[in-house]
């Protein structure tokens, strides 16, 4: 079920970044936005807070992992027309992956989700904070400020390949029934920790503790369903197509 905060109290504002960056927003599309489902995601309260909520030091690692599928969503239905797929930017608008995540960020963030942007009397940028509420603003700011920098995942690329293919020969094997998932439980226990590992050692542009990356991705699908070699796999795939 959709829930919609109520009406925004601003904080006082970055000037100064605002300033910086107006000139950065050249052209963005007209968009209606589009309400965000946040079900999962815990209630914050009606007044609009400075910092994010859903950082996984300050609310945990599964609350952060669902605000990062919230975030994907609300970002990828509002947001990626004009700031790009993946939180690429294509020049047009500003690159969001590098607003540090901080309170500072967060601020400057949050005035422009609620009030929008508006130059010479022409929208750049509509609001959004009345009609989405802000456990989706939130959700979105910690999906962008959990993309990986540029490159992070070059040194891990080749391991995730092989890893892929891996789990691509186990999904065949259990849907063609020469393996049982028992048979392959010990080895994705192994593949999931390696995921961990490498997961944890790709920073992300913004400074965030924490990426939501192909590796993170994989290894969250490895949950012992006997789908979960191919979900994994798919992520992997996807992941390290974006990447390149």
């Amino acid at each position: 079920m959709h829930r919609t905060a109520a009406a925004p109290r601003l904080s006082p504002f970055l000037a100064a970044a605002l300033a910086a960056v107006a000139g950065a927003a050249l052209a963005h599309g007209d968009v209606t936005p589009q309400p965000v489902d946040i079900g999962g995601l815990p209630m914050v309260g009606e007044e609009w807070l400075d910092e994010n909520p859903y950082r996984a030091e300050t609310a945990g690692a599964a609350v952060w992992a669902e605000a990062v599928a919230v975030g994907s969503s609300g970002y990828n239905q509002n947001c990626a027309r004009c700031h790009g797929l993946e939180v690429i930017s294509g020049g047009l608008a500003p690159d969001l992956r590098y607003l540090e995540a901080d309170i500072d960020g967060d601020e400057w963030y949050m005035e422009r989700f609620i009030v929008g942007y508006t130059q010479n009397g022409v929208t750049k940028m509509p609001a959004f904070g009345e009609l989405l509420g802000q456990e989706a603003a939130w959700a979105i700011r910690t999906y962008i400020e959990a993309r990986p920098d540029d490159g992070a995942m070059d040194d891990f690329a080749e391991e995730l390949k092989g890893m892929r293919d891996g789990f691509i020969a186990h999904a065949d094997k259990l849907e063609s029934g020469a393996a049982q998932a028992s048979d392959l439980s010990a080895q994705s226990t192994v593949l999931r920790a390696r995921l961990e590992e490498i997961a944890a050692q790709i920073p992300t542009a913004s400074g965030a503790p924490l990426a939501d990356s192909p590796a993170s991705r994989a290894a969250h699908a490895l949950d012992g369903s006997p789908s979960a070699f191919k979900h994994a796999a798919e992520m992997l795939t996807v992941g390290l197509s974006a990447a390149q």
